[in-house]
């Protein structure tokens, strides 16, 4: 039995991009793609009160931990510990926008785009 004209089959190699305009729309959704899920997967890492505060983050500003040091814990100040915690938060986000703006840029800047993420 044949499979030739079955819906179900799937092509094993991916379909080529076109030439000309609409190829390189196409290169740059791609690139756009996976530069996204490169991103993703990357992590950050960022201090605040003098290492009493870490924040790991991801390149596209998922919040993956968040590590309070031990004496920086204190009952009676907790609005310090809430304001060091904002502050880490903060620097890791402003710090992942400006990691994804770079790598999306240097996208844009290949096209001959100016850049549209910084």
């Amino acid at each position: 039995m044949s499979r030739r004209g079955d819906p179900r089959r799937i092509a094993a190699t991916p379909r080529p991009i076109p030439s000309g305009p609409e190829g390189m729309l196409q290169a740059f959704q791609q690139r756009m793609e996976e530069t996204q899920a490169a991103l993703a997967n990357e992590t950050l890492e960022v201090s605040a009160g003098g290492g009493a505060i870490t924040v790991t983050i991801t390149g596209n500003q998922r919040l993956q931990s968040v590590k309070i040091a031990p004496e920086v814990i204190n009952a009676d100040d907790v609005e310090m510990l809430q304001d060091l915690i904002v502050a880490a938060v903060n620097e890791a986000i402003e710090k992942s926008q400006r990691l994804a703006a770079s790598r999306m840029g240097e996208i844009t800047g290949a096209l001959g785009l100016p850049n549209l993420f910084g």
